[in-house]
């Protein structure tokens, strides 16, 4: 008898309506629409209303991927939402998810791995389903970042975008669902991309207001150059622990930070760009958001088949790391 697998069963994504375009950045700061698309691809973001906050994007994203999967809230058995951008330090979003959705019999908690949290959350819920703890469990990644933008800091607010992503795991056949995982960090690089106030080391405070200390900041050159050489190395990981080689790749799901980024690392894989989910350009980087968000939007529009082989990668503050082999389950 085959052994069940984590895999994926329905999936979700919200974007606000609201679009910024480079055009509209042209006026607020100074860049232009060509560096912004030269130096990262992205060519607008959404930015969330300001009366929605993140558990408000996660809930929309949850209730497509609930009824993607045909399964309703109380069927949940834990909700897991990967964030930098809560609502709230307590409590949790995933909380306040649970109780939007009605999700009675869900435990459920936040995840902080920053652009990584989606698979870092989605190999948590795999261990809780291939050990049969859990049956049914919602894994989303949502972000509001344009609360944490400086729009005057040239070198995030061209970046950052808001939305949500979310994935239902549940067991499938042994032969689908998550072949291998890869985390990683390295906290000695937890200055490049940080918000440096806020927290129990530099409570909130008139003077942390005032020198700006909210908002996030990144050494794009170092973060860029971490995130070059991360890409590969760890997705060559998982491949190995999944008993696959690069060329077994039928999609690859990159965190939409840089294309640049994606195109080196896609270079190194030997993945073509045809076969690589990029949708940066329309959403920007939307840090825990953004992988479901690539993934969920090329599920519905029927991009995979059954049996595909998908890599998904992760990577940025903390600095951490992430990435997954599945094979997919779902006929689209």
């Amino acid at each position: 008898m085959k052994k069940n697998r984590a895999g994926i069963l329905g999936t979700g994504f919200y974007l606000p309506d609201e679009k910024l375009t480079n055009f509209d950045l042209e006026k607020m700061v100074d860049t232009s629409d060509e560096w912004i698309v030269e130096r990262t691809g992205i060519h607008e973001r959404r930015i969330a209303g300001k009366t929605m906050a993140t558990s408000d994007m996660a809930f929309n994203a949850a209730k497509m991927a609930l009824e993607d999967a045909g399964i309703t809230p109380d069927e949940l058995d834990l909700i897991i939402v990967a964030t930098i951008s809560s609502d709230r330090i307590i409590p949790s979003t995933a909380c306040m998810l649970q109780n939007m959705l009605g999700a009675a019999h869900a435990a459920a908690f936040d995840l902080t791995a920053a652009c990584s949290g989606f698979i870092y959350a989605s190999s948590v819920a795999a261990q809780f389903i291939e050990s049969g703890v859990y049956k049914k469990i919602l894994v989303i990644g949502a972000e509001t970042l344009s609360r944490f933008i400086n729009w005057q800091d040239r070198n995030t607010c061209v970046i950052f975008g808001d939305g949500a992503g979310a994935a239902v795991y549940g067991a499938v056949d042994g032969e689908y669902g998550i072949l291998g995982f890869d985390l990683g960090a390295d906290g000695a690089g937890g200055d490049y991309l940080d918000i440096p106030a806020g927290g129990s080391r530099c409570p909130a405070s008139i003077e942390t207001v005032e020198n700006k200390l909210h908002y996030l900041r990144m050494n794009g050159r170092e973060v860029f150059r971490f995130s070059v050489k991360i890409f590969g190395e760890t997705i060559l990981k998982s491949l190995e622990k999944a008993d696959l080689q690069k060329k077994d790749i039928d999609w690859l799901v990159p965190h939409q930070a840089n294309i640049r980024i994606i195109k080196t690392g896609a270079k190194r894989l030997a993945v073509p760009m045809e076969k690589i989910i990029v949708n940066l350009d329309k959403y920007g980087n939307t840090s825990a958001a953004s992988v479901p968000i690539a993934l969920a939007e090329a599920a519905h529009n029927k991009v995979f088949k059954k049996g595909d082989i998908l890599a998904l990668v992760g990577f940025g503050a903390g600095l951490t790391w992430a990435s997954c082999i599945m094979k997919w389950s779902r006929e689209e």
